[in-house]
C-alpha cells in the first residue's frame, strides 16, 4: 500500500515539474488581463472586435489547459 502511495506521489509531482511553464505563464495571462481598460468613447465595432478576441483567447487557453490534462492522463 505504501509503495502505491509512493508511487502516486511521484507521478504526481512529475505531472506538476512538467507543467509549471504552463502555470506560470496561465498566471501571468491571468495578471495582465487586469490590465486592460475599456476606453469610454469606444465605438460599438471596436467592442465587437474586443468581444470577439476575448472570445477566440478563451477557447486558446482552454484547448491548451485540456492538453496539458489529456498529457497528464496519458502519462499516468
Amino acid at each position: 500500500m505504501d509503495d502505491d502511495l509512493s508511487e502516486t506521489l511521484e507521478k504526481c509531482f512529475k505531472i506538476l515539474d512538467e507543467n509549471v511553464d504552463f502555470l506560470e505563464n496561465l498566471e501571468m495571462d491571468l495578471e495582465d488581463d487586469k490590465e486592460d481598460e475599456l476606453v469610454p468613447d469606444m465605438k460599438l465595432h471596436h467592442l465587437l472586435d474586443m468581444t470577439q478576441d476575448v472570445s477566440e483567447s478563451s477557447k486558446i487557453k482552454r484547448a491548451e489547459f485540456n492538453l496539458v490534462r489529456r498529457q497528464a492522463e496519458e502519462s499516468l
